[in-house]
């Protein structure tokens, strides 16, 4: 009861698109995208595997630029140390299709890529995608098919760079203490919480 199971359904449930939001997807990356990737220093890339198991959205951060744009229909965004559980790049190598957001501290618009994705370990390329003195583990090579401007309503429902929306971080305990938390892991909370203070203190 209530189930949309049709796009016949779903589009009743809202206005055909405008001529802007029709057109507003382009095959490569013009001078605005270029602009926006070069000051974005956050992403947010989903990629899916083969099998149409659990897909994965991970986020990616670093100065502004770390993503190199290669030329109009190819960027490289790097990978840094992390968890390990490689969970993008696991997938990227079953299931090419990827997606990815770029935000830029301020800025209500977003922008956002489709393409296919490959891996590199060329030592050139990740000598060239260095942050703090150490080359890039991997590069995460995207051929851009469709790139777009996303309109800000999103960002200002969320009054996401509104300093007055933050609320206080006590909230929530640290990053640490919830993963300790939530796997069900022995030992004390509190010390799981210092010690992934201290590994993500290490950015590079």
């Amino acid at each position: 009861m209530g189930a949309i199971d049709s796009l016949d359904a779903l589009r009743a449930r809202y206005r055909a698109p405008g001529e802007r939001a029709r057109r507003k997807v382009i095959e490569r990356l013009d001078v605005h995208c270029r602009t926006f990737i070069a000051h974005a220093p956050f992403l947010v890339i989903g990629t899916a595997a083969a099998d149409g198991g659990p897909g994965d959205v991970s986020p990616r951060g670093d100065r502004p630029g770390f993503v190199h744009v290669v030329d109009d229909r190819t960027i490289l965004i790097p990978d840094r140390p992390g968890n390990n559980r490689l969970d993008t790049l696991t997938n990227i190598l079953e299931n090419p299709e990827v997606s990815a957001i770029f935000m830029i501290p301020g800025f209500e618009e977003t922008l956002r890529l489709n393409g296919r994705a490959s891996l590199t370990d060329d030592p050139a390329l990740l000598e060239d995608l260095a942050m703090g003195g150490k080359p890039a583990l991997i590069a995460i090579r995207v051929a851009v098919r469709e790139a777009y401007i996303h309109c800000n309503r999103a960002l200002r429902r969320a009054r996401l760079w509104d300093e007055a929306s933050k609320p206080d971080r006590g909230i929530l305990p640290g990053g640490g203490r919830m993963v300790h938390e939530m796997a069900g892991l022995a030992g004390d909370p509190e010390e799981a919480d210092r010690t992934y203070n201290e590994g993500t203190r290490k950015l590079y």
